[in-house]
Parts: structure tokens; C-alpha cells; sequence
């Protein structure tokens, strides 16, 4: 029975992680201008941060939950902010034939940071744990330790399949396509990720002012 709750976990896993917002741009963008290697990282940044929202659902922590939830507009608005950053860090890098940074313990930890505070400053995705957690069965007798355990695991275990997946096929896609064609990919996914940040800030404006 706990292997039927480690399976549902890698289902909820991939189900949380596949949708392809600014954190999936931003780890292709890694695969494609610094190396497989770089895009795997930000994936495993931001797979971290999903397990400790599954940890936090899945064990009932309803204090860190309820801080999380309490603070999410100062969150959110970090993590807009970090968007807008990187996403005009990324613009002003222009050339893409720069050569690629060191695959040195500080680069990719910086890699793998930048994916986790984008994603952990999002805790409503608590949330869509408890429901997807309550959809597959752990619920009332059926929620205890061993399998809110093997829950979690799953989760890290099915984010980390689909962010190894997308940076090595991103990684594929990138030895088929032209420098020209690098140009434009740089320029649209800083944009992708600049405007993104903007709109977060700006739907947090608008909350606070209606």
C-alpha cells in the first residue's frame, strides 16, 4: 500500500510541476545558453521547493502553512521582483555566443537558488497540494505518517523526472537550431520573464488598491 502512495506522490509531482510558467522558461533558457547541466539544476531549485510545500500539506503543518499563506503578498512581490531581474539580466546579456559560466559549485548553486526562492515564494501552491493530496486518497484514516512520507517522496521523485526531461530535451533542441534563431529565443524569454514579473507586481497592486 505505501508503494501505491509513492506512486500517487510521482503523479502529483509531474502534475504540479509540467504547467510552463516562468520557472520552466527560465530552466530551457539555462539548457539552451548554459548547458544541461545548468537547466537541470534550476529544475532541482525548483522540485526542492514543491517537496517542502508537500511536506508542509502533507504533515499537517498548518503554522508554517498559515505564515506562508499570511505573507504571500510580501512573498509574491519578492518574486516578482526577482523576475523582473532576471529577466533584464537576461535581455542585457545580448550576444549568445558568449561563452558559457564554469560548471563550478557557485554557479549552479546560484542556478539552483534562484529556481528555489521563485518557486517557494508562491505558497498557495500548499493549496493545490491539500486538494490533489485529498483527490488521491489522503484523507481521514488513510493520512498517516508512513504514507504522507512516501507522498513526498513521490513528489520530489515525479517533479525531478519532468525537470529532467525538459532540460534534456531542451538540450536536444538546442543543437537544431541557428544563431540567429539564439538571438531571438534570448530576447523572447527575457521578455517572457520581465513581463511576467511586472504582471505579478501589477496584480498585487491591484489587490491592495480594490
Amino acid at each position: 500500500m505505501l508503494f501505491v502512495f509513492l506512486l500517487k506522490g510521482i503523479a502529483v509531482g509531474f502534475v504540479i510541476a509540467v504547467p510552463v510558467g516562468p520557472v520552466g522558461v527560465l530552466c530551457v533558457r539555462r539548457t539552451i545558453f548554459e548547458g544541461r547541466l545548468f537547466g537541470f539544476v534550476s529544475g532541482l531549485g525548483a522540485a526542492s521547493a514543491d517537496t517542502i510545500f508537500g511536506i508542509i500539506a502533507g504533515f499537517g503543518l498548518t503554522v508554517v502553512s498559515n505564515l506562508l499563506l499570511d505573507y504571500q503578498g510580501w512573498l509574491r512581490s519578492l518574486g516578482g521582483l526577482f523576475l523582473v531581474y532576471i529577466g533584464i539580466r537576461a535581455l542585457r546579456q545580448g550576444a549568445v555566443h558568449e561563452a558559457p559560466p564554469e560548471k563550478n559549485a557557485e554557479n549552479l548553486f546560484a542556478a539552483y537558488l534562484s529556481t528555489f526562492v521563485l518557486t517557494i515564494t508562491n505558497p498557495v501552491t500548499i493549496l493545490a497540494f491539500l486538494g490533489i493530496f485529498a483527490a488521491v486518497g489522503f484523507t481521514g484514516s488513510e493520512a498517516t505518517v508512513g504514507r504522507a512520507a512516501m507522498l513526498v517522496a513521490g513528489v520530489f521523485l515525479g517533479s525531478l523526472i519532468w525537470w529532467l526531461g525538459l532540460s534534456l530535451g531542451a538540450g536536444l533542441f538546442r543543437q537544431s537550431i541557428g544563431e540567429t534563431h539564439l538571438v531571438w529565443l534570448n530576447r523572447a524569454s527575457g521578455t517572457i520573464l520581465t513581463l511576467s514579473g511586472i504582471a505579478l507586481l501589477a496584480s498585487l497592486a491591484y489587490d491592495r488598491l480594490a
